[in-house]
């Protein structure tokens, strides 16, 4: 009798695998794994492949965090970049020819002069920055303080930063 339970447990377990081996689909909860025919944009080394499977198990939260520390600890931002010179719009006439004067400038703070707290009031008045974020950038000058700006907002703002001892320029 105890060879017969023995027999049907091991014909049990060997049914098991067969069906594991024949089911390829994943399990109710379980996550779907790539296809093979999903290849990756670009081949990662194994560390980089660890820390995206590490990455993968992590909830939002957790992945939001991860990135606050990346910034902190790296000082760098995950927004996106806008790019400079970017290309002209269909209604642009982006061919090239016809005006040389420009629609749209960035104003470049190239020094502070002797008057910094006055120019970080000027930054602050023609940008919609902080008082933090406006020091740190009148600190770091060179630097652009605002990119895409109409012609007369322009040379309304670099008036108001010189204005304030800074050495401005427009590109």
């Amino acid at each position: 009798m105890a060879d017969e339970d023995a027999k049907k447990d091991d014909q049990q377990q060997g049914d098991a695998a067969e069906e594991k081996k024949d089911d390829n689909k994943p399990a109710e909860g379980d996550k779907p794994e790539a296809k093979a025919d999903d290849k990756p944009s670009k081949e990662y080394s194994k560390e980089v492949n660890a820390i995206v499977e590490q990455v993968e198990k992590m909830t939002v939260l957790e992945v939001a965090d991860l990135v606050s520390a990346i910034e902190d600890k790296f000082g760098v931002s995950a927004a996106p970049v806008a790019v400079a010179g970017a290309a002209p719009a269909a209604g642009d006439g982006g061919d090239g020819g016809g005006d040389d004067e420009k629609s749209a400038y960035t104003i470049h703070l190239v020094s502070t002069g002797d008057k910094k707290i006055d120019v970080i009031k000027a930054v602050r008045e023609v940008t919609d920055l902080g008082l933090g974020e406006a020091k740190e950038l009148v600190e770091s000058a060179p630097k652009d303080v605002k990119a895409d700006v109409p012609k007369d907002d322009a040379e309304e703002a670099k008036k108001k930063l010189e204005a304030a001892g800074a050495t401005v320029e427009l590109k």
